[in-house]
């Protein structure tokens, strides 16, 4: 039996549907019905199991209003001790039996539970792993956060439920063919109660939805919230800004409470109906049982059992509302779920290259038909611009990165609800649908930026992530080890982990942390300075070593003594492979084999440092700060 969420492996939209989906090896999100049944075929065994132990665990509750029947009219009526005891044996049996399988079906649905809260953990991680910075294009943080936990939490609810409500419906159709056997009036009464209760709460179940899924929105829209606040709180209580986006939360929080409680007044009104109505049927089944003995129809022991019945059903029935319940609210999460997880790749594939065309692409030269801009393989070469925004465009392209700064709108239903809640949702997937569509026609074209003659476009995604990297100030420190940050693969040497250290001047890092390389490092980077996580970021590229390496503004939260030392170490380290540093310190760019200089997006100049402050005048207001003809070097 499966302890834990089974291996997911790479899925892609050109993933046949077939053989692949009905393995269970790729999520179907093609709609949210067909997604939690891929949920459930995904661990059958568990499912199966979690059926079977809840159905023996009502056992007890089933039969022994029956057995206590039938002891009663053949035993203590006629006064046949023999068979008391048989009766009273048989009802120690199912006893015995129904304590045992609580405990088999506790453990079950326990397991199934967290094989799909942690499975759900597993396929958003290999998700957003694989998607990269596609990914938060096309879902919010905040929504992906809340896919990964609540979402999971209630498709791991919903395997528990859906095993119950099985072994109940089984319970209560077992029962019904009993009570058919002593009276076929009352057994009718039992068999249609059911479709008649589910059928009055299902005119509850639709505002119910709606409710709901307003509250998961604006869940996810707070913690998208949070998740802002608690990245830039040092910025904002630099600028005194921590009580303005505080009050925001608070706003925010105040509308998912009201949120939640409209969904509470559903629930409870479901929940209060199902109450209302299954007692009801208690009552009718008792007067007509009465009714039944005094026509000399029933026996007493007979009477007794349809009591008992009486009282049992209420169970079953209270389960169906439950599951009525849940499986609505996991409908809603698998909603979301799909959102996430049924994201398309824009990639096209592209066939592999062998180890010498990658040697052959790793020596050549890299253009950029937009901009001009042309690295000559093996040098430095810096990039200055005037508006960052245009070098930062240059650095997407270089690494084939899709342009920043489009996504998906988030959530603004503000107190929307019914049509117009459902009018955003529609209106919102049409621009996911949009955005993906422009993605892939952008990732399918051909790329502009060539390196040794291939266009970036033509070679395989994974191909091109080896080949070029592109750090830059986005980039995020994790939680771990001082050697984890910077050889998270694992595949350095002591000497030359400490080399790009060195080349980063970030030995500050290594001795403030206690136990060096096993030095912990918080979440974030958060015990470090801006300037400490900006050179581990950096020290972190260095150490990757990739022929062809893109820095953007790889200085610009340190002082300029720190500056001045990386300017110094960073040709050396470099010293042989492509280099390209979008920045416009001059310390940097004193040491610039070869600077470009970017004016609307287009390299308008080229020279050294020196050359390019003699001769242009925008690189001097760029660089020098509008300095005259006065050349500073």
């Amino acid at each position: 039996m499966r302890d834990f969420p089974p291996t997911v492996t790479a899925w892609t939209d050109d993933t046949p549907t077939g053989a692949d989906r009905r393995t269970g090896d790729v999520p179907d999100t093609r709609s949210p019905a067909r997604f939690l049944w891929w949920l459930l075929r995904r661990q059958t065994d568990l499912v199966l199991a979690g059926c079977l132990g809840s159905l023996l665990w009502l056992l007890p509750t089933a039969l022994t209003p029956w057995v206590l029947g039938r002891a009663i009219d053949e035993g203590i009526v006629p006064g046949d001790q023999r068979q008391v005891l048989l009766w009273c044996g048989m009802l120690l049996l199912i006893t015995v039996v129904g304590a045992a399988s609580g405990v088999f079906y506790h453990t079950v649905v326990v397991r199934s539970w967290l094989v799909a809260a942690y499975g759900q953990t597993r396929l958003v991680t290999h998700k957003a792993v694989g998607l990269g910075h596609v990914l938060p294009r096309r879902a919010p943080t905040g929504e992906v956060l809340s896919v990964n936990g609540s979402d999971g939490e209630q498709l791991g609810e919903f395997i528990e439920v859906f095993s119950r409500l099985i072994g109940n419906v089984v319970a209560y159709a077992l029962v019904a063919l009993i009570v058919l056997q002593i009276s076929v009036p009352l057994g009718s009464v039992v068999l249609l109660v059911a479709p008649v209760l589910v059928l009055a709460s299902g005119a509850l179940l639709r505002p119910l939805t709606s409710a709901q899924t307003q509250e998961r929105s604006r869940t996810s829209e707070l913690t998208s919230m949070a998740t802002d606040i608690v990245a830039g709180l040092r910025i904002l209580r630099g600028i005194g800004g921590e009580r303005i986006f505080g009050d925001n939360y608070a706003r925010q929080s105040q509308r998912v409470r009201r949120s939640g409680v409209q969904a509470g007044r559903w629930g409870a009104l479901v929940e209060a109906v199902g109450v209302l109505l299954s007692g009801l049927f208690v009552v009718a089944l008792m007067v007509m049982g009465v009714e039944q003995v005094r026509a000399g129809r029933l026996q007493i022991g007979e009477l007794v059992t349809f009591l008992g019945y009486a009282i049992f059903l209420v169970q079953p029935i209270r389960v169906v509302f439950e599951s009525a319940q849940k499986i609505t609210r996991s409908v809603v999460s698998a909603r979301t779920t799909i959102g996430v997880l049924g994201t398309g790749d824009p990639w096209p594939r592209r066939p592999d290259v062998g180890a010498g065309e990658l040697t052959r692409l790793a020596a050549g030269e890299l253009v950029d038909s937009v901009s001009g801009l042309r690295v000559r393989p093996g040098l430095l070469t810096m990039v200055v611009s005037a508006e960052p925004d245009e070098s930062a465009a240059l650095a997407d392209r270089l690494g084939r990165y899709l342009p920043s700064g489009e996504s998906v709108p988030g959530v603004e239903d503000d107190e929307a609800s019914g049509r117009v809640a459902r009018r955003a949702a529609r209106a919102r997937s049409r621009a996911r649908a949009e955005l993906e569509r422009r993605d892939t026609e952008r990732a399918d074209a051909p790329w502009g930026v060539c390196l040794a003659g291939t266009d970036l476009g033509d070679l395989p995604l994974s191909r091109v992530r080896e080949l070029v990297l592109v750090s830059d100030t986005a980039a995020h420190v994790f939680a771990g080890t001082l050697q984890d940050a910077v050889d998270p693969s694992g595949r350095l040497t002591r000497e030359e982990a400490e080399a790009a250290l060195v080349a980063a001047a970030a030995e500050d890092v290594f001795d403030i942390l206690p136990g060096g390389w096993q030095g912990v490092l918080d979440e974030r980077g958060r015990g470090l300075s801006g300037g400490q996580r900006q050179r581990l970021v950096l020290t972190r590229a260095l150490a990757a070593d990739p022929p062809v390496l893109v820095l953007v503004e790889p200085t610009s939260a340190v002082d300029a003594h720190t500056e001045s030392r990386i300017a110094r170490r960073l040709p050396e380290h470099r010293r042989g492979r492509t280099t390209v540093v979008m920045t416009a310190s001059p310390l940097m760019l004193h040491h610039a084999d070869e600077i470009a200089l970017l004016e609307g997006g287009t390299v308008v100049a080229t020279g050294t440092h020196e050359e390019l402050a003699a001769s242009h005048r925008g690189y001097r207001d760029t660089v020098l700060r509008g300095a005259d003809e006065e050349v500073r070097t």
